[in-house]
This record gives C-alpha cells, structure tokens and sequence, in this order.
C-alpha cells in the first residue's frame, strides 16, 4: 500500500512539474508566447490567437482599424479544412513563426518589451502598427508593402525553424505551396501605386475593393486568403478537377463581394 500510495504521489508531482502547453488566451493576455509555445497550440487555438490579438492588444496600438490579420485567419481555416498544422509538421512551425512575430512586433509597438526572441519579423510588424497609428501607411501600395515585409520576415523565420532548428523539411506539395504564398507576398510588394487613386484609403470606414487585385489582397478579408489557397493547395498537389473547382469557389465570392458593394440593398 505504502509503495502503491508513493508511485501516485511521484505520477501526481511529475503531472504538476510538466510544463502545459500555452493556450490562446494565455498568449494574448500575456504577449510572451514562444514559437515552440505556438507548434503546441492546435489550428482553432491559433484561429483565436489571432483574432484576440487583433481584437484586444493590437487595438491598444491601432484603435478604430479593421482587423490587420484576417488574411492569416483565412489560411488558418483552409488548414483547419485539410487538417494540416498539427504540432511539430513543418506547416505547423513555419505558421508558429509567423504568429510569433505578429505577437511580439504587438508587444513591441505598445511598449510592453524590447525582446524581438530572436524572429526579424517582429520589429517590421512593430514599425508596421506604429506607422499605420500614425497615418503615414494610407496608401494601399505603401500599406499592402510594409505588411508583407513583415509577413515574408516572420515566414522566413518559421522556415528556418522547421528546417534548421528541428530538421523537419517539406514535402514538395508544402514546398509548391509554399511558393504561392511568396508570390503573394511578392504581388502585395509590387503592388503599382497608379492603383491607389482607383482604391478607397486603408483606415476606418468604407473599405470597398473595386477590383479582383484588391479583393484578394486585402489583409482585413479572410475570405480570399480561404479560398485561394484551397486552389493553390490543389495545384501543388496537380488536382486539376479539384482546382478547377476551387477556382469557381474563389470567384463567386469575388462575385458575392462585388454584389454586396454595388447593387442596391
């Protein structure tokens, strides 16, 4: 009995000592979640990550903007759609160095540190909410390129993680996928300033895409970020039946999103 009771109590105190795996709230109140915190969190954990990062201590920063982070959102829920990111899969640590370095560059941008944990990208995002707050970022083309400067950054950094730090390589359909987003970005970038006298300023108020290269980059929407990259999977993954399907997807709800700002209510 004596022996039974002392192997409870030594399962009990080693239950105690583990360390517990961070959750969404947690990182949100505190803003100190490592990356390795985040490959821990399951995909609808960081779906409210990112939305209680938006909703609460970026808007200590940036009060009044719609939130910065829907397009993120819009990639977490086509992955929560095919069940990838599980913990320790390179999807999941490149995706947990980006979400790191949106909540640190948080951090840093309303005071609360000066620790960047090592990722690049949290000092761009820093830079990035500092310059929106303050109304130099009113030009889409000037917006649309600080933000994926920090996006590629904080990417980048994820990547170096799963290959570098964990050895976790990917596979060529996550590689092909990859280099989808990196046009993405790339496009958000390059982005020709002519367009901006065509698009409403980024800031509060009327939010209208007047065209398809603006419905689908626009960072406060999740659903083109969902439906594209349903399409990009599929043709990394050379479905061309399931692609085509996707790409019907994609533009009705461009479509969709065109009838809602211009025909009558």
């Amino acid at each position: 009995m004596r022996a039974a009771f002392a192997t409870l109590l030594a399962c009990l105190l080693a239950l105690t000592a583990a360390p517990a795996t961070a959750g969404a709230t947690t990182c949100t109140t505190t803003l100190t979640c490592t990356a390795a915190d985040i490959d821990g969190m399951t995909i609808a954990q960081r779906l409210t990550f990112v939305r209680e990062l938006a909703a609460g201590p970026a808007a200590d920063v940036v009060p009044g903007y719609a939130p910065r982070w829907r397009n993120i959102e819009g990639v977490l829920e086509f992955f929560a759609d095919r069940g990838l990111g599980a913990s320790g899969t390179w999807v999941s640590f490149v995706d947990a160095g980006i979400l790191e370095g949106v909540e640190r560059g948080i951090a840093l941008a309303r005071g609360d540190s000066t620790d960047t944990y090592g990722n690049p990208g949290a000092p761009l995002w820093a830079s990035y909410l500092t310059r929106l707050r303050d109304g130099k970022l009113s030009g889409r083309s000037v917006h649309d390129r600080a933000w994926s400067e920090a996006e590629q950054a904080s990417t980048e950094h994820g990547v170096v993680l799963a290959e570098h730090v964990h050895g976790v390589a990917a596979t060529p359909v996550e590689e092909r996928f990859y280099q989808f987003s990196e046009f993405y970005r790339w496009t958000l970038r390059n982005r020709p300033m002519l367009l901006d006298l065509l698009t409403p300023p980024v800031g509060p108020g009327d939010q209208r895409q007047l065209t398809f290269l603006d419905w689908f980059t626009d960072v406060t929407n999740d659903e083109p970020a969902h439906r594209g990259s349903h399409l990009a999977y599929d043709l990394a993954e050379f479905d061309v039946p399931g692609g085509a399907l996707d790409f019907v997807a994609l533009f009705h709800a461009y479509a969709a999103a065109l009838a809602a700002d211009y025909l009558p209510a």
